[in-house]
C-alpha cells in the first residue's frame, strides 16, 4: 500500500500508518555488494561455508547497515508527495536492529508517520519505521528516519 498525498495534506496523516512495502530480497550478491562498497568484510556476512559453520545465526546474516540502507527503495513504495519537487534524508533519531537478516530472506518497510513540523520551504516528517524480515519472530530494524519535503 502506497499513501499519495500532497504537502498540504500530509499533516492529516500524523498517527497514522502510510503503508507497507513490497518485499526486497537480501541476497548473498546484495551482502558482498555493500562489504565492498563499505570496507566491512566481517566473515559472519560474506565467508558463507564460515559462517554455516561457526555463526551463532547458523548462516551469512547482512549488515545492519545494510538493512538500514534497504530503508530508501522501501520508503520510496510507502509515500509519494505529488507537489514536492525534493525530499531529503535529514537524519535519524534512532535505530535498533533487533534481530539479524539471514542471507536469503526478504524484508520489507511498514512506516507510520510519527510527527510533521513546518520548515521554510516545506515540511520535516519524522517516520517510525519497522522493517521486518519474512518468517522473523522480531524485527530486523527499527528506526525512526528525518525527511523534508520541499515544495
Amino acid at each position: 500500500m502506497t499513501t499519495t498525498t500532497t504537502l498540504a495534506e500530509l499533516p492529516s496523516f500524523t498517527g497514522k500508518e502510510l503503508g507497507t512495502s513490497e518485499w526486497i530480497e537480501v541476497t548473498q550478491d546484495r551482502v558482498n555488494l555493500f562489504a565492498d562498497a563499505t570496507d566491512d568484510h566481517q566473515w559472519i556476512h560474506v565467508d558463507v561455508e564460515r559462517a554455516n559453520r561457526e555463526s551463532p545465526f547458523g548462516g551469512p546474516i547482512g549488515h545492519g547497515y545494510l538493512t538500514l540502507s534497504l530503508l530508501i527503495p522501501l520508503w520510496e513504495q510507502v509515500l509519494t508527495v505529488t507537489d514536492t519537487k525534493m525530499a531529503v534524508n535529514y537524519g535519524l533519531n534512532k535505530v535498533r536492529f533487533p534481530t539479524p537478516v539471514p542471507v536469503g530472506s526478504r524484508v520489507r518497510l511498514t512506516a507510520t508517520l510519527a510527527g510533521v513540523e513546518e520548515i521554510k520551504g516545506g515540511l520535516q516528517l519524522t517516520v517510525a519505521a519497522v522493517i521486518e524480515a519474512e518468517g522473523a519472530d522480531k524485527p530486523v530494524c527499527i528506526a525512526e528516519p528525518v525527511f523534508r519535503f520541499l515544495g
